[in-house]
This record gives C-alpha cells, structure tokens and sequence, in this order.
C-alpha cells in the first residue's frame, strides 16, 4: 500500500495512501481521546453530584486532565490541517484548475470554455 494513490476527490485529485494513514492514525488518535474525554466528564458529573468532599477534589485533577486532552485534540487536528493542505499543494502541482496557496486556502482558476 506504501506509495499507492488513491483518488479520492470528486475533483480527481490524488492522494499519496501514506497520507491516507497518517489521517486514519490522527483520526484515531482524536477519537480515543474523545472517547476518554467522555468517561472523564461523566465520573467529574458523578462526583460533583456526590457533593462528598473527596470526591469534589478529585474533579480537580480530572478536570486539569479533560483540559490537557483538549488541547491534545486541538493540536491533532491543527497538525492534520497542515498536513492535509500540504498534500494538496503537492497533489495539486501542475493542476491548472485548482491550487492551494500557502495560506491554505483554495484557490479557483477560472476556465473559460471555447
């Protein structure tokens, strides 16, 4: 698979499959996080509903670690929008109907017919 393109855009753009597991990777990352994230906020809604003492002050280190895999997600998927805007200025070379500047922000040519 290592080297294989894919295309996978409507716009017949193609993409490297080591790009495409790289995303799946990211992708699954984000989703166990999230998916811990929500264990997390449920046992911080418990323990805040308890009202027990002990209980409060654990939230505290909870909360401190649902902070940390926030930021963990916004990182992950600020590296995928650079990655993925990177593939796509190198898919794009040469495509004279699109492109991405560096700013990553597509770009239309227009193309006028005959």
């Amino acid at each position: 698979m290592e080297g294989d393109m894919f295309s996978g855009f409507g716009n017949g753009t193609q993409v490297d499959g080591k790009v495409l597991q790289t995303f799946q990777k990211s992708f699954v990352q984000v989703q166990d996080i999230l998916d811990q994230n929500r264990l997390l906020i449920n046992e911080i809604n418990q323990n805040h509903e308890s009202k027990i003492h002990d209980n409060l002050s654990r939230n505290v280190g909870l909360i401190k670690e649902l902070n940390s895999n926030i930021r963990r997600v916004v990182d992950l998927y600020a590296d995928l929008s650079s990655s993925f805007t990177r593939s796509m200025e190198v898919s794009s070379e040469g495509d004279p109907a699109g492109t991405f500047k560096s700013d990553g922000k597509a770009s239309q040519k227009r193309i006028r017919s005959g």
